[in-house]
């Protein structure tokens, strides 16, 4: 019976770039900033130290992301762009929930 050896999914080859990945962290980030902040409980909103968490999530997406960028412009680098701006909306929403409950 032969072995088969399968290559490891994109998602986790870290040396090699990859969108997917990027966006599963930046929304990752998301989600826990959001539930660390007290949400969905508008009374219970509060500021955390465990933000710094979220913040260097979303940090090594923008960073995964920036990695997707081609030299020369098109559809594909306005996605990334436009994916880029929403990281770093959620970078801005992570910190002022880490000052600002």
């Amino acid at each position: 019976m032969k072995s088969v050896a399968h290559s490891p999914s994109p998602l986790f080859q870290l040396r090699r770039p990859s969108l997917v990945r990027g966006i599963v962290l930046a929304v990752l980030a998301f989600l826990v900033s959001l539930r660390l902040g007290g949400f969905p409980d508008i009374n219970a909103l509060h500021s955390s130290r465990w933000q710094a968490i979220p913040v260097l999530m979303t940090c090594t997406a923008m960073f995964e992301l920036a990695r997707c960028l081609s030299r020369r412009w098109s559809l594909y680098h306005a996605g990334v762009l436009i994916f880029l701006y929403t990281a770093v909306m959620i970078l801005v929403m992570s910190i002022l929930l880490f000052f600002f409950p």
